[in-house]
Order: structure tokens, then C-alpha cells, then sequence
């Protein structure tokens, strides 16, 4: 009875059963079983494969995780390591542009300003801000159907020339007219 030689993916010796660690179909001494990269001891929970090599989590979405920002490593990490090491060339960044902002505020030029809301015309800053039909709105008073004045969410939201609406008030306004569109014998009116 002869089974065949397994080989480690890293130093491509023999492998024995009692030193074995399998992943990827691959097999590893447990000494081989390290980070490509950083050189760390891996375990079942901490590896990531990209091809034939083995990274730690943390190398493999250096090397090959998306990039930019908000694709840190959580919350209150300050991490100034771009890669470098890991053959990761950084990408220069574009020469600072100043803005062309017309508002003229200490407050508005040193945070960038805020956009209009189209029902009051009033700035639209972020605690209270809604986007929709791609405009900013206030979130309680102007994020309303122009028709009836219900509150909207994203979902129930319609808009025609700039302004936004219900779906109920979009279709009897703007939506087919006649027989078999909601109009004959048998449909539910209301009335105020």
C-alpha cells in the first residue's frame, strides 16, 4: 500500500502527516505555514490565498484588497503603511484644487459649505439632510409630496421637473388617463 509524497507549497519537501496543515488543497509543514509577506504564523482563521501563496489577512487586503478611503482596518486605526514592503507601488495623489464655492462664510469656507434645498432654497446641512431625485432636502419639513404633503423615503419617492412626489399623487397627476388606467367603474377615490 503506497500513498503518494506530499509536498509543502513552500520549500516543496516531503510532508508527513504529523506535520501536515492542508489549505487550498496545499499542503504545508507547520513551520512553512507563514505570511507570504510579514513572515506571521497562520492558522485556519487568519489565512487568505491569492494563487499559490498564502497571505494574513492583514497583508492580502494590502496587496490585493480595495483602495481608498473607507477601506481601513476599522474603527480608530491610524495605520500609515501603504504596502511598500508587499510590492505595492503607491499611486501619487492629484495637485490640491481650491474650491469655486461661492459661499463666502468663515464657517462655509473652512468646512466646505452645503448644499440648497430645492422647496425652501435654505442650506442643507448633514444632520438634517435627504437625497433624493439628486438633490439635498431638509428631512422633516421639505422631503414632502408637492401634492398632498405626505412624508416620502427613498422608496415611495417620484419626481417630475425638479419637484418630488408620492407615488399616489405622481400617477393621478402625471400617469395615463382614460379607461383601464384607474379611472372607470370600481375604483377606490378619494376625496378630501
Amino acid at each position: 500500500m503506497s500513498s503518494a509524497l506530499k509536498r509543502c507549497g513552500r520549500c516543496q519537501k516531503a510532508v508527513y502527516f504529523a506535520e501536515e496543515v492542508l489549505c487550498d488543497q496545499q499542503y504545508f509543514h507547520i513551520s512553512c505555514f507563514h505570511c507570504t509577506a510579514c513572515k506571521k504564523r497562520l492558522d485556519s482563521t487568519t489565512v487568505s490565498v491569492h494563487k499559490d501563496e498564502i497571505y494574513c489577512k492583514s497583508c492580502y487586503g494590502k496587496k490585493y484588497g480595495p483602495k481608498g478611503y473607507g477601506f481601513g482596518q476599522g474603527a480608530g486605526i491610524l495605520n500609515m503603511d501603504r504596502g511598500e514592503g508587499l510590492g505595492i507601488t503607491s499611486e501619487e495623489s492629484a495637485p490640491h484644487r481650491p474650491t469655486t464655492n461661492e459661499n463666502t462664510s468663515n464657517f462655509a469656507r473652512k468646512f466646505g459649505g452645503s448644499d440648497k434645498c430645492p422647496r425652501c432654497g435654505r442650506n442643507v446641512y448633514m444632520a438634517e439632510k435627504v437625497i433624493g431625485a439628486g438633490s439635498s432636502w431638509h428631512k422633516g419639513k421639505c422631503f414632502t409630496c408637492a401634492s398632498c404633503g405626505k412624508a416620502l423615503e427613498s422608496t415611495t419617492l417620484t419626481d417630475k421637473d425638479g419637484e418630488i412626489y408620492c407615488k399616489g399623487c405622481y400617477g393621478k397627476n402625471f400617469g395615463p388617463k382614460g379607461y383601464g388606467y384607474g379611472g372607470g367603474a370600481g375604483t377606490l377615490q378619494y376625496t378630501q
